[in-house]
């Protein structure tokens, strides 16, 4: 069966599209080993070392996510200046992500969120971070590369994992820099305040970011409820539309002046949701960034979606999955 011509267009035109990711970059550390005792110094297991692996996270997960769909990929962040941060910086770059807008702040740690799993089960997961809000140097500097970025970009898209680098200041100022340059604006938010992200091409909470935002708790069985929501939180970052993901309820894309339009799940079977949000930005912004119109980005990015959670762990989804569907 030939792939549905619009996937066609839009594999054919990722690998010319540039995308920018800003934002709160990670590395996810995984320590696997075994466990046979526990310890004489507490009621802990002793877990013998076997395997030690390091791949990108928040913001990096989706700049690895936009490249894996054959985008060019750019990522603007802030690192420590340490060991983590320097990690970080090579397993991007082994997905062949720029690193040159990735600022190393030596004040600061890298943010890392270690997880230790013994027989495959996660027993416990340390996290190393600083969200404090730069200083007014670091700041500086992220901008003029962010800058330098946009100059050579398609789409850019906002990751915001709340760590403190995308202060409300720094958001409205990208989100006008790219506006001015005419490039569409993907933001995955986690502020509860998304004025912030006013002016984006659009913003892509899950129910959970939905509810803190609103203020109520709007769950998947309450379509009018989600309805009102999206129409005060539409209010508030105008003139940016609104998909919101649902889960096994599939996608509901709000825009201003247009009725709701919702796209079912499309996944046979759930083997595991983590990352999937990070697949739904980065096929928006590609798709964004070829050209397409948001509710075709939107439909490709459900797609790409329900190929990622139908894998177990973090999963970059690729063109060639796309068109297999």
């Amino acid at each position: 069966m030939s792939p549905d011509p619009a996937i066609q267009r839009f594999v054919n035109a990722a690998p010319a599209v540039r995308v920018l990711v800003v934002g709160d970059c990670m590395l996810d550390a995984y320590v696997a080993g075994t466990s046979t005792r526990i310890s004489p110094e507490a009621p802990v297991p002793v877990v013998n070392v076997r395997r030690r692996s390091y791949v990108p996270g928040g913001a990096g997960n989706v700049a690895a996510n936009a490249a894996a769909l054959g985008a060019r990929v750019a990522v603007a962040g802030l690192t420590g200046q340490d060991d983590n941060g320097r990690r970080l910086r090579a397993v991007l770059e082994e997905r062949g992500l720029d690193t040159m807008a990735l600022v190393a702040d030596p004040s600061r740690v890298t943010t890392c969120k270690t997880r230790v799993t013994v027989g495959g089960h996660q027993i416990v997961r340390f996290d190393d971070e600083d969200t404090a809000v730069p200083a007014q140097d670091t700041a500086a500097a992220i901008r003029a590369a962010c800058l330098r970025a946009l100059e050579v970009s398609d789409a850019c898209v906002i990751s915001d994992y709340a760590k403190g680098m995308l202060s409300a200041d720094f958001c409205g100022w990208l989100i006008g820099e790219a506006a001015r340059r005419g490039l569409p604006v993907v933001v995955d938010p986690k502020s509860d305040d998304f004025s912030r992200y006013a002016g984006a091409t659009v913003v892509t909470p899950n129910l959970k970011e939905v509810s803190v935002a609103f203020g109520e708790r709007v769950s998947p069985e309450l379509a009018s409820r989600l309805d009102t929501a999206a129409s005060v939180l539409l209010a508030t970052i105008a003139p940016s539309a609104l998909l919101v993901t649902r889960g096994e309820e599939g996608m509901s894309l709000f825009e201003p002046g247009r009725p709701e339009r919702h796209l079912p799940a499309m996944v046979n079977e759930v083997a595991d949701v983590t990352g999937a949000g990070d697949t739904v930005v980065a096929a928006l912004a590609v798709a964004l960034g070829a050209g397409f119109d948001l509710f075709a980005a939107a439909r490709i990015a459900n797609l790409a979606a329900g190929i990622a959670v139908s894998h177990h762990g973090t999963w970059a989804v690729r063109a060639e999955e796309l068109l297999a569907c």
